[in-house]
């Protein structure tokens, strides 16, 4: 175990920007963690400038070389903690692939997690994040994390009410931002499923994949089938996913919207407001009157052709190139809207 310095991260961020980290080292364990701490501190570089934690790097738009310390989390190991009738338990590593825990989980028959098949990134940011996809979140199947605390140097155990968990959010992007590093996150999943298949357009793919008798297996294999379908593969065009969030708005503000725009995409919340799909409204703004953000390219930046919340990196874009176009995107739709839009990608 060692400490590298002025190490090019490119393959650590699903974007491929190139920018160099002063410091980086990975580490597969609680123990290690903190020895890299301590190392880091015999450095030349002063310690600590900014301490990064990363897991699958597939939430990060660097816009700059990294000042600091990069530690890759790469804790591994899923354990059963618990078994009751319906639920069981599972005690996941930080640094396992989220969508490799999923096709695990489904493999063994432990519902919950299958409409999030495919979502990239490693267990670690799940909660997080709170990540959420076709009518399901995280915190639907979420029991409890561990987390070490950078300065204490001690493990912190979270339940669910102490991750306040919101819409992309918990404590850790906020009240708790870069205080404490993720290793472990149990999971309560069903042994007797209970299919979500009423979001999006899942049941419209299960009938075109023939599906007669719903099973854990083709649940996630339609959720894959229509991600495939909308987004870029990383390693084969840059990207971080959605980059923006959908934004909420009150219901007598969308009623305004509604007038002038028959054709707005909303769901209604259980709070009376109302969730706006973020990707119809780029669609309809663009750099210029009549082209849309959508496909819309320059140089190697642009918006994905399937799916206008995807900013992409076609060959060599810097990360600052990115973020200018993040904010003329946001700009526009505020400008015809009146909504503002927010980043989910932490931009460093």
């Amino acid at each position: 175990m060692k400490i590298q310095e002025n190490i090019l991260i490119k393959q650590y961020n699903s974007f491929g920007i190139n920018v160099y980290a002063n410091l980086f080292a990975k580490f597969n364990s609680i123990n290690e963690l903190g020895e890299l701490f301590e190392l880091s501190k015999k450095s030349k570089f002063a310690y600590p400038r900014q301490t990064l934690i990363i897991g699958g790097g597939t939430n990060i738009l660097f816009t700059k070389n990294f000042d600091g310390l990069v530690l890759k989390n790469d804790i591994k190991g899923i354990k059963i903690v618990k078994e009751e009738k319906q639920h069981i338990y599972v005690k996941v590593g930080a640094g396992e692939s989220w969508h490799q825990f999923v096709l695990y989980c489904i493999k063994n028959g432990w519902a919950g997690v299958e409409n999030l098949s495919l979502i990239p990134g490693n267990v670690g940011a799940s909660p997080m994040q709170n990540i959420g996809a076709y009518g399901v979140e995280i915190k639907d199947v979420f029991h409890s994390l561990e987390a070490y605390h950078i300065l204490d140097k001690k493990l912190v155990n979270f339940t669910f009410n102490d991750c306040e968990f919101g819409y992309r959010d918990s404590v850790f992007k906020n009240k708790h931002k870069n205080e404490f590093v993720i290793t472990d996150v149990v999971f309560k999943l069903n042994l007797i499923p209970k299919y979500n298949i009423s979001y999006g357009a899942i049941v419209k793919e299960l009938d075109k994949m023939g599906v007669k008798d719903l099973s854990l297996k083709v649940v996630s294999q339609a959720v894959i089938n229509i991600r495939n379908s909308k987004l870029p593969d990383p390693k084969v065009i840059g990207n971080a996913g959605s980059f923006f969030k959908n934004p909420e708005i009150s219901s007598s503000q969308f009623k305004v919207l509604c007038s002038q725009y028959p054709k707005i995409v909303g769901y209604s919340l259980l709070n009376g407001n109302i969730k706006l799909a973020a990707g119809w409204l780029i669609e309809q703004c663009g750099p210029s009157i009549g082209i849309s953000w959508k496909g819309f390219r320059k140089g190697d930046v642009g918006c994905y052709n399937k799916q206008a919340l995807v900013l992409v990196n076609y060959d060599n874009a810097k990360g600052n190139e990115l973020y200018d176009l993040s904010k003329e995107i946001l700009q526009s739709v505020e400008s015809k809207f009146n909504v503002i839009l927010e980043s989910e990608v932490n931009i460093i």
